[in-house]
């Protein structure tokens, strides 16, 4: 590796290579000025967090002129092309509060560095990497996303209004080969067999999908870089910058120069440079699970050195966040996924909390089954972890309500359930996931709704519906995080307390109750005489003989303690 560091040095200076510096963008004035307004007393966890998950390509078009980048001109099957989302779009509905009016304290967005740039046909269609999952350079963001700047912004504005960024990244897989885009080199990594997920084995050495390549992520035997990586950074001007950096890496470290670890030093480069707050990792079980290890390690020094750059932007003491997508792992697994021949346990692998694909049909159970089941699993088996619910994502292909046509009750569902909380964008307002013409994954990942927010009353009343919920969600941590307790079975009540440390939070919940007057029994809970306000019907109630009494039409009561 020193020969070729070596090398390129006389390249360099052989054919008077431009004078390179790191591309750091300016932080923006009207951003570093807000930060001053972020809400740092209040208190949250990641175990109770309102995660709202985004396609970046499909949510929101706030520079319509990078629309088109690399000449991706190509037709495409339906909804498999960019539709013009972008960083910028994001940041915009930050500013407007839209984030959190829905009570939404934390967003994942989909993978945004520098994607294939040619399409490419998994039988679905032509496709191009509007996703973000098909990654051509893990150093850059892709111009049909946006750019440092504007990731700049993005995290800044978040901060000062309490909300969390988390990077969606990808670690197994590199992007398809086109005629454009050549297949990195064979010590990089394999392009077959395909994988059978049968066993441990064939789950993680072996391409995803044809034509996906496979990062050698078990290997620990050094590998120079692509000639094609190389030749991108100098057009660029950013080669011996990037060799340098890479260089400083491996030193501290000590890591064989072996793929991952390229990889992790380029994905941890984000948190250093942006000051990101969690990771939410792809494919996590097509990986040898010691590589999640020391991703967290590495992401780890990374959030820590941030922090110490930038005392003045510290949210606060949270540690840095990894949720994994280990698919069909389910809560009842409890920490253990079972690939037949092997049990891994990931969250002794670097990970705090895993998506929970269970949800979705647990969410055909009554409301105390469910929440009472998974309050002892994450007291149980996950006690110390978590997991992130979700009833629709955009790669399920079998969601809870396809048709949207229990959009209260999946919100209840969804943002009531202990553990973590994640809104696929769009599920706050009935955004169609059947969309006549796509094929396969592309009917769940339609453009967001905007319009009908604006122009149906429907929508909007679900919309309120969503935001009541969420808002309650997010000022309480005993929602997500806290034990609960049934209080009473008809009309329906509930409670969550939450204690870690010298802070404290109780709620207490009623749903399906009936319209007009109706009573609620709160008593061991609330003390006689205490006075709460239901956040939902906005109305301050007392109680007396163990009971408080609402009259209005809404079915739903959520009950705090007035301050």
């Amino acid at each position: 590796m020193k020969k070729l560091l070596i090398a390129v040095s006389i390249l360099c200076l052989a054919f008077s290579c431009k004078k390179v510096e790191k591309q750091v963008a300016e932080e923006p004035k009207q951003v570093a000025e807000v930060l001053e307004t972020v809400e740092k007393n209040k208190p949250f966890f990641w175990e109770g967090a309102n995660i709202y998950f985004l396609l970046t390509d499909r949510f929101n078009n706030g520079n319509p002129e990078k629309d088109v980048n690399f000449s991706r001109t190509d037709s495409t099957a339906v909804l498999r092309g960019f539709e013009g989302g972008d960083i910028a779009g994001i940041t915009e509905k930050i500013e407007d509060g839209y984030f959190t009016d829905l009570g939404i304290n934390a967003i994942w967005f989909t993978p945004i560095v520098e994607q294939i740039h040619g399409p490419t046909n998994e039988g679905t269609g032509n496709t191009y990497g509007y996703h973000g999952y098909w990654t051509k350079d893990w150093t850059a963001i892709d111009p049909n996303f946006g750019d440092k700047q504007e990731l700049h912004k993005l995290v800044r504005t978040a901060h000062s209004k309490g909300i969390r960024i988390l990077l969606d990244v990808v670690l197994n897989h590199t992007g398809p080969v086109t005629e454009i885009d050549p297949v990195w080199p064979e010590d990089w990594v394999r392009t077959g067999p395909p994988c059978e997920f049968t066993t441990y084995e064939n789950t993680t050495a072996c391409t995803l999908v044809k034509n996906l390549p496979d990062i050698l992520t078990e290997s620990d035997e050094p590998v120079e870089l692509p000639d094609a990586l190389l030749a991108k950074w100098k057009e660029e001007g950013r080669l011996s910058q990037e060799l340098d950096e890479l260089q400083l890496f491996f030193e501290r470290t000590g890591y064989p120069r072996a793929p991952r670890f390229y990889i992790m030093k380029w994905l941890t480069d984000y948190i250093n440079e942006f000051g990101v707050d969690g990771f939410r990792v792809d494919t996590v079980k097509h990986v040898n699970e010691n590589a999640w290890a020391e991703l967290r390690k590495e992401a780890d020094y990374a959030f820590e050195t941030w922090k110490k750059k930038h005392p003045n932007e510290v949210l606060d003491d949270n540690p840095f966040y990894m949720v994994g997508e280990v698919y069909n792992y389910g809560i009842s697994s409890g920490r253990l996924f079972d690939f037949g021949d092997k049990e891994v346990d990931y969250y002794d692998n670097g990970f705090k909390s895993l998506i929970n694909f269970e949800l979705k049909t647990d969410a055909l159970k009554n409301y105390d089954a469910i929440f009472k089941k998974y309050n002892y699993l994450l007291n149980t088996k996950l006690k110390g972890k978590s997991v992130v619910n979700y009833l629709t994502s955009h790669d399920d292909g079998s969601p809870f309500d396809a048709a949207r046509k229990k959009p209260f009750y999946s919100a209840n569902v969804l943002l009531l359930s202990p553990g973590a909380s994640q809104v696929y964008y769009g599920d706050e307002t009935s955004r169609p996931l059947v969309i006549e013409g796509t094929e396969g994954d592309a009917t769940l990942r339609s453009f967001m709704n905007w319009e009908d927010l604006d122009s149906i009353p429907k929508i909007q009343k679900i919309h309120k519906h969503w935001q009541k919920l969420g808002q309650f969600r997010a000022n309480h941590p005993a929602v997500g995080a806290g034990k609960h307790k049934r209080l009473a079975k008809s009309p329906y009540v509930f409670s969550r307390m939450y204690i870690n440390g010298d802070y404290k939070d109780k709620v207490a919940i009623g749903l399906d109750l009936p319209k007009g007057k109706k009573s609620l029994w709160v008593k061991g809970f609330f003390g006689e005489g205490t006075k709460l306000y239901d956040t939902y019907s906005e109305t301050e109630v007392v109680v007396k003989n163990g009971k408080v009494i609402l009259e209005n039409d809404f079915d739903t009561a959520l009950l705090e303690l007035v301050q």
